[in-house]
Formats: structure tokens, C-alpha cells, sequence
């Protein structure tokens, strides 16, 4: 998905608590610059500040980053000549989304006796077999071709 001119992301939303890829074929990619790096942070105030080398690949720079119980992604980009991609002083900014847990029920339903479950499911499991096997004899049975296989068999030998 792109959200803004050259900035890419491999989810529709950013979500907290997720690893989301970025690519990047701004002007640093669009001018063969060798090295990007990722200046980012989350908040308003920056928080976690960290500053990552991307790869270069065909598609872009790109890399992925886990996105922190925080309501935004901010970033911006330099190169190796210290040039800076800040989305023209406003840098790149970004909501991140807090999936809703209040409809999720957290309650645990041990179950009981774990072993009878897996048992009849073996159970169900012959009785469809032996079905199966009947139902495939019986046709062969009555055309006769059932006894002509085993005197073939019986020719070979």
C-alpha cells in the first residue's frame, strides 16, 4: 500500500505490535545513492529513537520494523552524503492502529477428558473407512471383476 509518493508498506494498516516492511523509491533511491538510513521514532515526542541502515534492492530501499504500542510512526531518511528526506520539513507520519479487544472473551475452557475426543475421532475415522472399502468391493464383487484380478495374479505366478 502506498500512503504517500514513494513510501510503501506491505499492510493496508499499521497496527501495533506488528512488523511492518517499508520500501522507499524516493529521490535517494531515484539518484543511485549507495546507503539510506531509517531515522525513526513513535509519538509525538520521538520515543525509541533508533536509526537503521535499509537494504537496497531492485524495488527500493527497504526494511522492516516492529511497530511499538504507540499512536504513530513517525520517520524520516538520510543518505550517505548527510542529505535528509523529511517529506519536506514535515517528516513521515503515520497513525498506528490499536486493534479492539474489548469483544474478545479471554476465558479459558479446559477440556474435560482430551483423550475421548481424540478416540472418537478414531473411531469415526474406521467406520469411514470400512465403508469406504465396502462400497468399492461390492461393485466388483457383483460385475465378477474381483475374481478375474486374482486369476490373473494367479497366471503370473
Amino acid at each position: 500500500m502506498e500512503l504517500i509518493k514513494n513510501i510503501f508498506f506491505n499492510t493496508d494498516k499499521l497496527t501495533t505490535n506488528t512488523t511492518v516492511k517499508i520500501s522507499y523509491t524516493g529521490k535517494f533511491f531515484q539518484d543511485n545513492s549507495e546507503k539510506v538510513m531509517i531515522h525513526y521514532g513513535f509519538g509525538n515526542n520521538w520515543e525509541n529513537l533508533t536509526e537503521l541502515p535499509m537494504q537496497k534492492t531492485d524495488l527500493g530501499f527497504q526494511i522492516e520494523i516492529e511497530l511499538l504500542d504507540h499512536n504513530t510512526f513517525n520517520f524520516c531518511l538520510k543518505n550517505e552524503k548527510n542529505e535528509w528526506d523529511n517529506n519536506n520539513g514535515t517528516n513521515y507520519i503515520f497513525a498506528i492502529e490499536h486493534p479492539e479487544t474489548s469483544l474478545v472473551v479471554m476465558e479459558e475452557a479446559p477440556i474435560a477428558r482430551p483423550h475421548k475426543l481424540r478416540k472418537s475421532y478414531l473411531i469415526s475415522k474406521k467406520i469411514r473407512l470400512t465403508i469406504y472399502k465396502i462400497l468399492i468391493s461390492i461393485p466388483k464383487l457383483i460385475s465378477g471383476n474381483y475374481k478375474r484380478k486374482e486369476k490373473r495374479a494367479n497366471n503370473n505366478i
